[in-house]
């Protein structure tokens, strides 16, 4: 019995497949993935700005996908990545043991937002007193 493992991949997909290539392209690596593996989740993250040119293309069309596999089939992945047309980069990599899925990111936000209050009262209540003390 092989043991499974979390992965994250993501995938950048030319411009020039047009909207239905890049469809086509994505229900292809979802179904590639769930053939081979558990597909946990897709987080299509649209059309963005490449950092620098890459085969004279200035954009790109990124999707994030989640997955549970065995050792073996994401080099299998990286390989058909790098034979399908259409896709101009790629990333496969192995999430730590216990490493979840994040849930949405609005939690850290609002732990900050209660912590902030509390800092700001805590100086206010200091200074009547100082002012007792200077008369």
């Amino acid at each position: 019995m092989a043991l499974k493992a979390n992965y994250e991949t993501v995938m950048v997909f030319s411009m020039k497949q047009g909207e239905d290539g890049i469809q086509a392209l994505i229900e292809k690596f979802k179904a590639l993935i769930e053939k081979h593996a558990t597909l946990q989740s897709v987080d299509e993250w649209g059309k963005r700005k490449l950092a620098y040119l890459i085969n004279k293309e200035s954009e790109g069309y990124y999707v994030l996908m989640n997955f549970e596999s065995e050792a073996e089939f994401p080099a299998e992945l990286d390989r058909i990545y790098k034979i399908t047309d259409g896709v101009i980069r790629s990333l496969i990599i192995r999430k730590p043991e216990g490493a979840e899925i994040p849930a949405a990111k609005e939690e850290p936000k609002a732990e900050v937002e209660e912590a902030a209050p509390a800092v700001e009262e805590a100086p206010a209540e200091e200074a009547p007193a100082a002012e007792e003390a200077a008369e």
